[in-house]
């Protein structure tokens, strides 16, 4: 089965525990307007390669996974290629490597793929879903799959990007982390990022508008979300 991806390489801790190989996957069902990667929202280009091929080559770097490190698949949207995705994490845990997804949250996972993942990195942008459609075109039922991510017993990191003008505004912190109440946490991990122009340039050279004014938000206002979801009970990760 053949894979589609657009870029490849290594970064520490980043994606993941330790030092990883992270595979950014063609394709994605969203249309971010502050995606650092618009190069992957298309579905064409990249490069095409068998699974079985791309990893082999995740074997030959097990050397280099450090610190409990691995191989993160994210995007674009790994989970659109979930059958190829399984293919290779198959033979990934065979050989004893520690593999992880970055994923938006719009994917049901099938049960099959589960035992072959040992860390879910998920988006949870916002508590609104009239919002997240608005801006980003979900149409998929996104809490319901985040819960069922937080109930598979895996490892689960919520991440959530800070945007001034989207998700911050009066009691956003309160609500998000409402979301969360009564439910299987024990091994989840929340982290916030704050909002950042690193993919502005690549929109760019794409030919691509870059819509998003003034999304910087304060460290503060990070504190604060930190400080809101550990009052109610969720641990935080700063990676």
């Amino acid at each position: 089965m053949k894979i589609r991806y657009f870029q490849k390489g290594f970064n520490y801790s980043q994606d993941g525990p330790g030092n990883r190989l992270v595979v950014h996957t063609q394709g994605c069902n969203l249309h971010c307007p502050w995606c650092s990667n618009p190069e992957g929202m298309g579905f064409c280009g990249g490069k095409e390669e068998d699974a079985e091929t791309l990893a082999k080559f995740i074997i030959s770097c097990k050397r280099l996974f450090v610190d409990g490190g691995g191989v993160t698949f994210t995007g674009g949207e790994c989970t659109l290629q979930a059958k190829a995705l399984k293919e290779v994490f198959l033979i990934c845990k065979e050989n004893g490597i520690h593999t992880a997804i970055e994923t938006n949250g719009t994917f049901s996972m099938p049960e099959d793929l589960y035992p072959l993942i040992d860390l879910i990195i998920c988006d949870f942008k916002h508590f609104d879903e009239n919002k997240l459609k608005e801006v980003t075109g979900c149409v998929a039922d996104y809490k319901k799959n985040i819960t069922e991510y937080l109930e598979s017993g895996k490892e689960v990191w919520i991440r959530t990007v800070l945007i001034n003008g989207f998700n911050t505004e009066g009691d956003a912190a309160e609500k998000f982390a409402r979301f969360f109440d009564g439910k299987q946490t024990e091994n989840t991990r929340f982290e916030f990022l704050l909002y950042h122009e690193y993919g502005k340039e690549k929109w760019n050279k794409l030919g691509l508008e870059y819509k998003v004014e003034n999304g910087f938000v304060s460290e503060k206002i990070k504190e604060d979300f930190e400080r809101v979801y550990k009052e109610h009970g969720l641990k935080i990760l700063r990676s």
